[in-house]
This record gives structure tokens, sequence and C-alpha cells, in this order.
């Protein structure tokens, strides 16, 4: 595919070339949804409830799209460019594979590393009657299992969803807005998905009794193929522009305690000339400022 870059025309089209430039502080990455030409019922449900959940960093394509990403990349490429998303999930069926999904990243609008996932079990949002969380709630992400942890696969997994469902940076947490939980196990070669929602009770304290809600969707997920990047291009999409790398502090210092140690470089003091408190009995006698002056006598003579 080859992209035609034009000098923009309008102030619209300049202002919505300036929102895609490279920036110190990037944006929320969004994720775009896409379902596969042969899509059951279920994949569909599945693609509509993380879109749900997702929402408003997402784009959801209700039309289906005849493309393999393992066998061939440059369609996700285009939507990728096309919708300015940097994540993505694809949903699929066929009888080799059925209940498909691959989930995403993409660095540079090229694809960084995705990971084929079987749907085995699948409990949507309308089919648990609870109420839900208002749209765009950042939610909190739990990882249970050791294989998160030991598993390359499975750790390179938990580093996508953090990714997926992080929702935007915030600057400060209110305990009030701490009311959807996201949790993720690992365990016997497959991986389940649960979403609560936090019920803050009253315990007779300042600290409230938390209870969890199931909320839905829930889905039991097991581990198909996978693409993962190589160890270079991996850290070459974490690099961090030099403007937000901490700049070291010259001649600061810290012990094994913690304790901080500055030096400080001052130039050589005159004492002589250091300002003392004025008293009466500090003051200067005439005959010492007289011999101080090289002998000559501060008082003037009287003229004829």
């Amino acid at each position: 595919l080859i992209y035609c870059y034009r000098k923009p025309k309008t102030k619209r089209a300049k202002r919505f070339l300036e929102k895609r430039e490279p920036k110190l502080k990037e944006n929320t990455k969004n994720a775009m949804l896409i379902k596969g030409g042969n899509a059951n019922l279920t994949v569909t449900e599945v693609l509509k409830d993380i879109y749900a959940v997702k929402k408003p960093f997402a784009v959801l394509y209700k039309k289906k799209n005849i493309t393999r990403p393992f066998e061939d990349q440059t369609s996700l490429e285009f939507f990728s460019k096309k919708s300015d998303c940097s994540l993505f999930l694809f949903g699929s069926h066929n009888k080799k594979r059925p209940n498909n999904l691959i989930i995403g990243r993409m660095f540079d609008y090229h694809v960084l590393d995705m990971i084929e996932l079987g749907i085995e079990k699948f409990v949507s949002l309308k089919d648990v009657k609870n109420s839900k969380c208002p749209e765009g709630t950042k939610p909190m992400l739990i990882f249970a299992g050791d294989m998160f942890d030991v598993n390359e696969e499975y750790r390179r997994l938990k580093s996508l969803l953090i990714d997926f469902f992080r929702g935007p940076s915030v600057p400060s947490i209110r305990l009030a807005g701490l009311e959807y939980v996201l949790h993720f196990t690992a365990v016997d070669g497959k991986i389940y998905m649960r979403s609560y929602k936090v019920l803050l009770k009253k315990s007779g304290c300042k600290i409230p009794r938390i209870e969890l809600e199931e909320m839905g969707p829930s889905l039991d997920l097991v581990m198909r193929r996978t693409h993962l990047a190589s160890d270079d291009l991996y850290k070459l999409s974490l690099k961090q522009p030099k403007a937000l790398k901490p700049k070291k502090k010259k001649n600061i210092s810290h012990d094994v305690f913690g304790t901080t140690y500055g030096r400080i470089h001052m130039q050589k003091q005159d004492l002589g000339k250091l300002q003392t408190r004025k008293m009466k009995g500090l003051k200067k006698r005439p005959a010492e400022k007289s011999a101080e002056d090289g002998g000559v006598s501060p008082k003037k003579s009287k003229s004829a």
C-alpha cells in the first residue's frame, strides 16, 4: 500500500493531521474490533461486548472483512492507518479454529505482536441481569497465576491485555471511581476473564466494606497461535524520547539508607569582611581606624 502525503488545504485538515503527529505524551490508545468473513453469532457478541467495555476508545467495524492476520497483515495495517488505532481485536470462526479471537498491537502502523485465543465459554453483558458501570469507566486490572510471570507467551499476553484495557492515564484517583474490576486467571492452560462491579457498603468506620458483583462479559479462553516481535524490535517499541527521561542532578548522592547528600561549590570567603552583629562594644576606636588607614588621622585640620 502506498500513502500519498499532501499538504493540507483547509484548517480542519491541518488540525486533523496535527492530532496524528507524534507527541511527547501520546494520546490514549484506540482499538479497532474487526469481524472476519466467517464470524458466527458468538464471535459477533464477544466483539460487541468488548466494544461496550472499551468505549469511547474503540472503533467497531460491523461489516465482514475477509482477511487472515497470520498470513497477510496488509489489511490490518490499512485499517490501523485509516482509523488511527494501535490495538486490534479480530474475530473469526471456522472448522479448524472455532470461535477464534486474535488480539494484537501495532508499532509504526505495522503489526508488532499478536496472540490467537479460542473461546470455550462465553457469558455476555445482557445475560447478567445486574447493574452496569457507566461508559468510559477505567477498570482495575488483576492478574492471577504463575504463568503470567514464568512463561514468555503468557507474559506478552499480560502486556497486551494491559495495553488493551488500561484506558486513559489519570493524575489522581477517587475512591468512588474504583468501581470496575477485570480479573484474568491463568491456570491449567486456560485463561479465565471475569468482570465485576465494585460495591461500597457501609462498614461502621471510615473505610467501606467492599463487595464484588459479577457484571459480564465472562470468557474462558485457550491460547492457540502466537506471533511475537523480536527482542530488538520490542525494545525499540518501548524506547522513550529523551525529553521524557528524568534529568540527572549533579553533585547529589544517596547512601544505602536512602539519605540524600548534596555537594555545594562556593567561592573562598574573606572572613575579615564578614558582617557581624552591630554592637557599641565592637565599634572601632579612632586610634584603631587611623592605624588601619596608615597612620593618617581621619580628622581634617582647621583652616586659619
